[in-house]
């Protein structure tokens, strides 16, 4: 079981993600439970604003310290956080979903998994009060090396991520272990029915029957469609001393040509 608490602007574009396929199965079967909490409702102005422009120039707007610290402290029953008084230890990790984090990837999903309850902000706009990373955030982390309209796309793959892999949460037990990145290598091919589909039939090992084979089918397919698409992967990849000579040679041909 895991919990999320969402710090957004935007509660409702989460609605079409968390009510369908295994997000809502995982929450019929009370595997993953999530709150949206909308930053306007902490706002002190009858305005609910919850941006302002930045000091010394520039265009955009940026998004306010304060209802942001008062509705984490809120949710999380936090004791008001001040210069005077630091918030010293955090009920859970408090992530902001920024283009400056670090790089969200499998190995940090796994990480997540085991926490019992995540925080995530979404930021929006030119970004939020510097002060929200210094002084209340635990962690912040990006998709990748480009920019969207705002944190609320990032939280919803943080999500869906870190949710399939919750015990019970997929249909297969053994499925999200096999996925590409978890074992270091992208996933092998795929086939279904039909066994000939115009004129391309499978590959012959996988009506064996003979699972050892299929097995090492699947393992050699593995490495060589990691090669060919991120050998960067192989590199910190655990590969037996056959696999990580094949890769030195495949390497070697390839600087040669």
């Amino acid at each position: 079981m895991i919990h999320f608490d969402l710090f957004t602007l935007f509660p409702s574009m989460f609605d079409g993600p968390l009510s369908e396929s295994i997000l809502a199965r995982a929450q019929a079967k009370g595997l993953l439970s999530v709150v949206r909490h909308d930053i306007r409702d902490w706002a002190l102005d009858k305005h609910a604003v919850t941006d302002d422009t930045p000091y010394g120039g520039g265009g955009g707007m940026v998004m306010k310290a304060e209802p942001i610290f008062r509705a984490v402290e809120s949710v999380l029953g936090l004791p008001e956080i001040s210069a005077a008084r630091p918030m010293d230890a955090p009920p859970c990790p408090i992530i902001l979903l920024t283009p400056q984090g670090e790089p969200f990837n499998q190995g940090v999903a796994e990480r997540l998994a085991h926490e019992p309850r995540l925080a995530l902000i979404c930021g929006r706009y030119e970004g939020v009060d510097e002060r929200v990373r210094d002084h209340l955030v635990t962690d912040e982390l990006s998709l990748g090396d480009f920019v969207l309209s705002g944190g609320e796309l990032a939280a919803m793959v943080v999500i869906d991520a870190v949710t399939r892999l919750i015990p019970g949460v997929l249909g297969d037990p053994t499925g999200a272990a096999d996925d590409s990145h978890s074992t270091g290598l992208l996933e092998y091919p795929h086939y279904t029915r039909p066994a000939d589909f115009r004129g391309w039939p499978i590959p012959p090992v996988l009506t064996s029957g003979h699972h050892g084979q299929i097995s090492a089918w699947r393992r050699e397919q593995a490495v060589r469609r990691t090669w060919q698409r991120r050998p960067d992967l192989l590199r910190k990849a655990q590969l037996t001393d056959v696999e990580r000579q094949r890769f030195a040679q495949s390497a070697e041909r390839t600087v040669n040509e």
